[in-house]
């Protein structure tokens, strides 16, 4: 069985220090995927399309680990990466403290290991075990390959985040950059805590914008 240490592999990506603004260039890597839209009047905490689409992509992520440490031949053993969160809006312009027109898509880190043959066998093992829904077409697997960005470890509650993505705009102007995110990028978090049970003010997550140069 091979190990793979996705963790360790892409350290410079999802353990940046805290207080430190930084350029990063992002290869393109596989990911599991789920589309959707916050509710009106609702953010991702209570909304109850983001938990669905959560639940799916958690459950898919277990299932494909499990089912690829099981093979007989070329078994491959990996950890559930941490979820992220793609997030921007069609009409209007992105404002992190307005979050109930939001569209999202949720992803979890796949190694190549995991071919579009895989991932549909574990979505299949899902309606075994759950049942048919439509939820579950909705899960893909897609490569997303961000490129040049400035990105930023936020630590406190998710409506604080304004605060560090002015400061990421800031150190952006400064490094002869600009923020992509609206028409030709997305507004990209990486979900260090989980909030049911971490103190707000602890949380800790990945902020992380594409950038073009000036």
């Amino acid at each position: 069985m091979s190990v793979l240490d996705l963790r360790k592999e892409f350290k410079h990506l999802y353990a940046p220090r805290a207080g430190i603004i930084e350029t990063i260039t992002v290869p393109r890597l596989g990911f599991a995927t789920i589309e959707g839209a916050i509710e009106k009047g609702r953010g991702a905490g209570d909304s109850p399309s983001f938990a669905e689409a959560n639940e799916a992509l958690y459950s898919l992520a277990f299932t494909l680990k499990f089912m690829m440490k099981k093979r007989v031949e070329d078994s491959v053993d990996f950890p559930v990466m941490t979820l992220e969160g793609l997030w921007w809006v069609e009409n209007g312009i992105f404002d992190p403290a307005v979050k109930d027109n939001w569209l999202f898509r949720l992803m979890i880190m796949m190694p190549p290991a995991v071919t579009e043959a895989d991932f549909a066998e574990g979505v299949e093992e899902l309606r075994k075990k759950q049942g048919d829904s439509e939820i579950l077409s909705r899960l893909s697997l897609q490569t997303f390959e961000e490129g040049l960005c400035v990105q930023a470890l936020h630590i406190g509650p998710y409506s604080a985040e304004a605060e560090t993505i002015k400061a990421m705009r800031e150190f952006m102007a400064k490094s002869g950059l600009v923020d992509r995110v609206g028409p030709a990028g997305k507004h990209h978090e990486v979900y260090l805590g989980d909030p049911r049970r971490t103190d707000p003010a602890k949380l800790k997550t990945i902020l992380r914008h594409p950038v073009a140069q000036a």
